[in-house]
């Protein structure tokens, strides 16, 4: 499988790369990091861009090389993202537009420049959504409105596009313990509240996000479009009372 992995230099983006090069993937990085797209690189054997995906005339520039490095593009996963956490009150207009931005606008521009390269043999985009999007969650307003916006994106671009092959999907993570979400999970108070609101009791590890992104990924379920997967330990769909 080639895939393109916008955003790879993340905690799941990683997780993501060594999963694709263990299963004989071919991978092509984008990031804005370039000293870790250089580590990624060696380690790999890949080949990278570095843009930052909210430029779309720079994305452009990057997906392009990288369906010309690969000779072709199999899949593309959007790992792009950023975490704000304040009450709408308190949340500055540049902090909404850079929140939408990082998240939204980047995922769309995903679409917009890796689906036509697959209309000749089909393939799948999958996009990164939030446990965020589905459920309240305080202080959440500008991340739940890009991340529920992405969900949009989804079922739409799944339809627009389903009659070339292509398929779109999103995995939506509960806290997941990657170096964005750290101020989060390693501050014990901050944890203890946020363990508390996860049904399985524990956070997520970035090796189980990136295998149900790889699963939408791979050809071999070929049958899925439209789906957002919760992978949240049950934050967006069940909840626990405490037995005494």
């Amino acid at each position: 499988m080639r895939a393109v992995v916008v955003g790879a230099t993340g905690g799941i983006g990683e997780a993501v790369c060594q999963q694709l090069a263990q299963a004989g993937g071919i991978g092509f990085l984008i990031g804005r990091n370039e000293l870790k797209l250089q580590e990624h690189s060696q380690r790999f054997g890949w080949n990278y861009s570095v843009a930052d995906a909210v430029d779309w005339p720079s994305l452009e520039t990057a997906i392009g090389r990288a369906e010309e490095t690969l000779g072709g593009l199999d899949a593309v996963i959007h790992l792009a993202g950023s975490v704000l956490l304040k009450p709408m009150h308190l949340t500055s207009f540049s902090e909404w537009r850079a929140t939408l931005d990082t998240n939204l606008t980047s995922a769309a521009g995903v679409i917009k420049f890796a689906a036509p390269r697959m209309f000749g043999e089909g393939g799948s985009i999958v996009l990164m959504s939030s446990a965020a999007a589905s459920i309240g969650l305080q202080n959440h307003e500008a991340i739940a409105a890009a991340k529920g916006g992405i969900e949009g994106l989804v079922t739409s671009a799944a339809a627009t596009y389903a009659a070339k092959k292509i398929r779109v999907n999103a995995v939506a993570p509960g806290l997941t313990k990657t170096p964005m979400t750290q101020r989060i999970w390693d501050n014990p108070k901050n944890a203890e509240h946020s363990l508390s609101m996860h049904p399985l009791g524990r956070f997520g590890e970035p090796d189980e996000v990136a295998r149900a992104i790889l699963w939408f990924a791979s050809p071999e379920n070929s049958w899925v479009t439209g789906q957002v997967l919760a992978v949240d330990g049950g934050l967006s769909s069940i909840k626990t009372v405490a037995v005494r």
